[in-house]
């Protein structure tokens, strides 16, 4: 119980910045929603779909290989080194080959009239690519406090700029008069730009970040020891593999849907998607928090003889954590939520799936839980294979489900959702049979089953009884709450 509260700690403190910090920038989706049409927010998540699987492939497993480095080397120092030379090299040339071809890429991927979208975000992913290694540093060295502020610094900076460009410069300009601020904004506000903001602010955001981020990267020893660089590299090289079948499953959705659905309603369907997606704020933000404290912790658990009792035990306090933000978010969906983060009901539209993803994102929870014991035990090549089966999983589904004309429109997104679904249970549930056979750990499967059927369970009567007084079902709904906690109650009261 110590290391289970050592965990919940450091999840605390790691997770109560980084979650205000992601409340702040899940802020940003109501603005979005408000101020652009469906397909102009596609564009958006077809951008952050390319960079999230961009930013796997310029890491390349090296966040996670650093941890296993840091705990097994004696000269941490010379392990940081080489980590952070690695990626900065990388990063780079990527940098200078994208410059190179930006208008090449702009047509390939069906963008031709604006370059300047992958000018910048080729800077954007240098600069987020060269800050990983610092990130992992300071969580390595248990300095959440300092790894917080650099986090809320760079969401906060993001969101006062999305605000300065979508809502302050138009409002400003939108009487027009020769004030001194007006005559000020118009030297440099492009009133005819939308999306192309949100990514200035993104890049502005980026380039401060890897500014506060200086002090651990000019500490730096400039040398990189070719032996350790090459055990490094035998070490990550299946986690990126893994990795990229992981934003396969995680992005690719959006982008099969754009390139897949007529013209005519792509867009639209993908920024419904993406809206809806979103949705999975609390289970995604918990999840993030939980991950930047049990990575580091895992490793370092596992000197301790009762380390897998430990996992075990922290398994079954996740379970009800994630089953109780799936009862929360369904249950206040109509009331609360949708209303407060989605504020233009034509994105109301995809509200069928948000269920559906918000279990896919348990299941990608508990899959990351279970993946310890192929990091542990050096097997990462396991974690590339089962991630390959996930992404395999996940196209067949999307190609099968995502129609190729508007008159065949049956599944659309929601194809998309269930593949996602079924893609990460199958992760899930291959990930504990193989682990069982090379890092066996005696996790509790009639509590996972039970708490996570309660919750769906609690739910299915919440869609059943639906009182038309908000009111009333408010009530209602916080009872069903209640019945959930007070059986949780009595299961694991000491």
């Amino acid at each position: 119980m110590t290391a289970i509260k050592r965990l919940a700690g450091q999840t605390a403190i790691y997770g109560i910045p980084s979650v205000l910090g992601r409340i702040l920038g899940y802020l940003l989706v109501p603005l979005y929603t408000a101020v652009f049409k469906p397909g102009a927010y596609g564009t958006v998540s077809v951008f952050y779909a390319y960079t999230s699987f961009l930013m796997v492939v310029l890491t390349y497993g090296m966040e996670t290989t650093y941890f296993r480095f840091n705990e097994n080397e004696q000269d941490k120092e010379k392990v940081f080194s080489t980590a952070i030379i690695s990626l900065i090299i990388t990063s780079l040339l990527f940098l200078g080959v994208v410059l190179s071809f930006a208008g090449d890429i702009a047509r390939w991927i069906d963008y031709a009239d604006h370059p300047e979208y992958i000018r910048w975000f080729a800077w954007i992913l240098t600069l987020d690519s060269i800050c990983a290694i610092p990130f992992a540093y300071l969580r390595a060295k248990n300095r959440p406090a300092r790894f917080a502020w650099v986090r809320m610094t760079n969401i906060t900076i993001n969101i006062i700029l999305n605000l300065f460009f979508l809502v302050l410069c138009p409002f400003i300009l939108r009487y027009p008069h020769d004030g001194f601020f007006g005559r000020f904004i118009s030297l440099f506000y492009k009133p005819q730009w939308g999306v192309e903001y949100i990514f200035i602010s993104n890049l502005a955001a980026s380039a401060i970040t890897l500014v506060m981020l200086l002090p651990q990267i000019l500490a730096v020893k400039w040398k990189i020891n070719p032996d350790l660089w090459r055990k490094m590299l035998f070490y990550a090289f299946p986690l990126l593999f893994a990795g990229m079948a992981g934003i396969v499953n995680e992005t690719f959705d959006r982008l099969l849907l754009r390139y897949l659905l007529p013209k005519d309603i792509s867009t639209f369907q993908v920024g419904v998607y993406a809206a809806c997606y979103k949705i999975s704020i609390l289970m995604t933000i918990f999840i993030q928090a939980y991950r930047y404290a049990a990575e580091p912790f895992f490793f370092a658990q596992a000197r301790e003889k009762d380390a897998r009792l430990v996992y075990a035990r922290i398994m079954d306090y996740f379970i009800i954590v994630v089953s109780l933000i799936f009862l929360v978010t369904m249950l206040y969906l109509d009331d609360f939520i949708l209303p407060l983060l989605v504020r233009s009901k034509e994105y109301w539209v995809g509200r069928g799936v948000i269920p559906v993803l918000m279990m896919a994102n348990l299941f990608l929870g508990v899959y990351f839980n279970l993946s310890i014991w192929y990091k542990l035990t050096g097997k990462t090549s396991w974690g590339a294979w089962l991630s390959f089966i996930g992404a395999v999983i996940t196209l067949i589904l999307n190609f099968w489900w995502i129609p190729l004309s508007s008159e065949h429109l049956i599944y659309g997104y929601y194809g998309s959702a269930w593949a996602t679904f079924i893609c990460y249970g199958s992760m899930m549930v291959l990930s504990y049979l193989i682990g069982q056979k090379y890092f066996p750990v005696k996790y509790n499967l009639m509590k996972f089953a039970g708490y996570l059927g309660l919750s769906v369970l609690l739910y299915l009567i919440s869609t059943v009884i639906k009182p038309e007084l908000s009111v009333l079902r408010i009530i209602f709904h916080t009872f069903l709450l209640i019945v959930f906690l007070g059986i949780v109650y009595l299961i694991e009261k000491p």
